[in-house]
């Protein structure tokens, strides 16, 4: 559909939607990202399970003036928290993500940058951090290293959100979505590891877009919430 800016009021049968009508003319739609787009094109349904956890880490996170994004992928759900915090940082270890988000996300208060968790951690501390789908891409040999550089990335009063899909969810998932998941854990697991690094740590199940605090072992993704860090 093609509206000219000069053709695009009144053309809606209910007078609310000629907003709508003005915005889509002046601005056009909205691009997803890389990660996104195929999300929409495979399965529809993942990218609303997708957008439920960003909002899950929107309201967990509210008020939080500048926050970490860890493994942004396309940057897409980082729009989503921005609703609730004044600023996020994301940042993938990947280049062709970060090259893709400068270009795609135009809002000032996100703002991105290559950098590798495994390595090191980013600087300067943040009140909050989040990684969605992260840990589990984390060869085990590597995330003792990983999660003290998160540590290092916060202030003390840090809070710190990891979501990944659950051990047990893993007969279920794709080929191509196994292809990187080398690390899933179950959610006594993931809790005694964040234990070692956070003082609180408080985790939740996840099915489909339902977050909850049910019986672990049928939770298809594991959301932990961790608070106070352990410097060690």
């Amino acid at each position: 559909m093609t509206v000219k800016k000069e053709d695009s009021v009144g053309l809606a049968k209910e007078s609310q939607y000629d907003s709508v009508i003005r915005n889509f003319g002046r601005r056009g739609p909205v691009r997803l990202g890389m990660h996104t787009s195929h999300f929409w094109r495979e399965d529809p349904k993942r990218l609303g399970f997708m957008l439920a956890r960003y909002k899950f880490v929107a309201k967990m996170l509210s008020g939080c003036g500048d926050v970490l994004e860890i493994g942004c992928g396309d940057g897409f759900g980082a729009e989503v928290v921005l609703q609730e915090v004044g600023r996020v940082h994301c940042v993938d270890f990947d280049p062709i993500f970060i090259e893709h988000c400068k270009k795609e996300r135009s809002d000032k208060r996100l703002t991105f940058g290559v950098a590798d968790l495994a390595k090191k951690p980013v600087s300067p501390p943040r009140e909050a951090a989040y990684a969605l789908d992260v840990l589990e891409h984390i060869p085990k040999k590597d995330e003792r290293q990983f999660l003290k550089n998160i540590v290092r990335s916060l202030k003390d009063s840090g809070i710190c959100i990891i979501g990944m899909p659950s051990l047990q969810s893993q007969r279920y998932a794709s080929s191509w979505s196994k292809k990187g998941h080398v690390n899933c854990k179950s959610g006594t697991d993931l809790k005694a590891l964040l234990q070692k690094y956070f003082e609180h740590v408080f985790l939740f199940g996840m099915n489909d877009e339902v977050i909850h605090t049910g019986f672990l072992p049928m939770a298809h993704y594991l959301i932990a919430v961790c608070c106070r860090t352990k410097r060690g």
